[in-house]
């Protein structure tokens, strides 16, 4: 059971990180030589400019990366995501991410990102999450990623939905909670923000800057 009286829930990308762990990590494949630069960056870009613009059909793109993972073994997966972590994430979780987390270390912490779950375990792990809600990829029976998508998005509405279903699977809702926290840094969640005690804006938008600045929320900046 939970036990914590507060809850801080926090996305990821530009929040915690003042990258994109999931464009970041579609780079890196181009870097190293696993994908075709031309034709993935097109791609890559496309559906990044989408997702700024609110516009991004979140299965098309969960399945297009993961598509790009069922490529490699589980076992050329693992050793390309370490030196991704080394090379690319690390470097870019600073001291004021940790900051952060430090205010919330006597409460229940959860990530919930749009990214998939391979990209952003061993991220959340790094930042001392036990507690992660991200977009599923599927496995075949030998391990492979398959290139399919588990469920629904978390992405958007997509986070209120897998919210409340890791919480009803824990006898809890958001209501059970003293205080709960969301820290976002994009318009896109908006209906998370909407529903938590204490929306904070962390790294806002111009969207998502406008609406905290009407509605009263604290705005949060924690990256330059």
């Amino acid at each position: 059971m939970i036990e914590s009286p507060r809850i801080a829930i926090f996305d990821l990308d530009h929040t915690l990180l003042p990258i994109d762990s999931d464009y970041e990590w579609g780079q890196f494949l181009c870097d190293i030589g696993a994908v075709d630069r031309g034709y993935f960056e097109l791609c890559n870009k496309e559906f990044y400019a989408q997702y700024v613009a609110g516009t991004l059909d979140a299965t098309e793109y969960l399945e297009f990366t993961l598509h790009t993972l069922s490529e490699f073994s589980a076992d050329q997966l693992k050793q390309m995501h370490h030196q991704y972590m080394r090379d690319v994430i690390t470097p870019a979780i600073l001291p004021a991410a940790r900051q952060l987390l430090a205010r919330h270390k006597n409460d229940l912490l959860l990530m919930i990102t749009a990214t998939n779950r391979f990209v952003t375990e061993p991220i959340a792990r790094a930042l001392g999450f036990e507690n992660l809600i991200a977009a599923l990829p599927e496995f075949s029976t030998d391990g492979r990623i398959t290139g399919k998508l588990i469920g629904t998005p978390t992405s958007g509405i997509g986070k209120v939905t897998h919210l409340t279903e890791w919480l009803h699977q824990r006898g809890k809702t958001l209501a059970s909670f003293e205080r709960s926290y969301f820290y976002s840094d994009s318009h896109n969640d908006l209906p998370l923000l909407e529903q938590v005690s204490h929306p904070v804006a962390t790294n806002p938008d111009a969207t998502l800057t406008a609406h905290a600045q009407a509605r009263g929320w604290p705005i949060l900046k924690i990256f330059k």
